[in-house]
């Protein structure tokens, strides 16, 4: 991470610019740590899954995982 520059020596427009470039960037860190939480709940769930598995079903049986890992590992950016 970049240190901030000296904020006396900015004008009001590169403040601006500053903030909504450091704001862009936080956006999208968060972005990504949601996804990857999405994609650790599905691995978890399919963990359990496999160790509660009865009579040769499981209880994602009902759950459509698969469009799920799709909206998770899309190449869509986060919403604007």
């Amino acid at each position: 991470m970049e240190p901030l520059p000296d904020l006396a020596t900015l004008s009001d427009a590169d403040l601006k610019n500053l903030i909504a470039d450091l704001t862009r960037d936080e956006n999208e860190v968060s972005y990504q740590r949601r996804l990857l939480h999405g994609k650790i709940d599905i691995l978890r769930a399919e963990l359990v899954a496999r160790l509660q598995k009865t009579e040769g079903r499981s209880v994602l049986d009902q759950v459509d995982v698969d469009h799920l890992t799709e909206i998770l590992t899309s190449k869509a950016g986060p919403p604007s």
